[in-house]
């Protein structure tokens, strides 16, 4: 007889554990990773020079990958890779002088980082992006709003399944020690970044 008052609880645990397998299973199909397309990475920042107007440039060569589940709405994690020496201001002697020791010293540190740390959504489509930015040797939280424009099979070339995503945030480059310029302030502290880019599904790195 108390064999048989056990079999019932013995099945229920097992359906129940079933059960919390196949909801596990569910939830990680959602969860995907995805490659930063290159021809559609832009990454711009601006400064303010002399209280006249802005320098606004960019960075031509990055690439990066990332994962997402869109069932959770979560970044686990992610990387993106900036190349220093890619800055570009529509100025060559602006150029060369960014890439020396004053500014991004792309000799010694010709990358910049940023790895994922944290996600928090803030809407369907918008959240606060949390990670490491790596500067100049230098290590420090950064967070960016970023918003998901658009989630689709892309209707032309690979036709794969692509994010449109658009994030940004100010950074005080003082924090990373660039000081050159500031006093008497020159180059603003303040540096305003965007990123504009395009994701394609890809279960595996690059």
């Amino acid at each position: 007889m108390q064999r048989s008052r056990n079999v019932p609880s013995a099945l229920a645990l097992c359906v129940a554990a079933c059960s919390l397998g196949l909801a596990s299973t569910g939830a990680l199909a959602e969860l995907h990773s995805y490659k930063i397309d290159n021809e559609h990475l832009s990454i711009t920042f601006e400064v303010d020079h002399l209280g006249y107007a802005s320098v606004i440039g960019l960075f031509l060569e990055g690439k990066g990958q990332f994962e997402y589940d869109a069932e959770a709405g979560t970044v686990p994690s992610g990387k993106v890779v900036i190349q220093s020496a890619s800055v570009f201001s529509n100025h060559d002697k602006r150029d060369e002088h960014l890439r020396k020791k004053d500014f991004l010293h792309s000799d010694r540190y010709p990358e910049i980082t940023f790895e994922v740390t944290d996600f928090e959504a803030t809407g369907e489509r918008t959240g606060n992006l949390t990670g490491d930015l790596t500067l100049l040797g230098q290590t420090r939280p950064v967070t960016l709003d970023v918003t998901l424009n658009k989630a689709a099979d892309y209707p032309i070339g690979h036709k794969e399944y692509t994010l449109g995503i658009s994030a940004t945030t100010t950074i005080k480059r003082s924090e990373w020690g660039m000081t050159y310029a500031l006093d008497p302030l020159m180059v603003g502290d303040d540096v305003h970044l965007r990123f504009e880019l395009e994701a394609i599904r890809d279960e595996g790195w690059f």
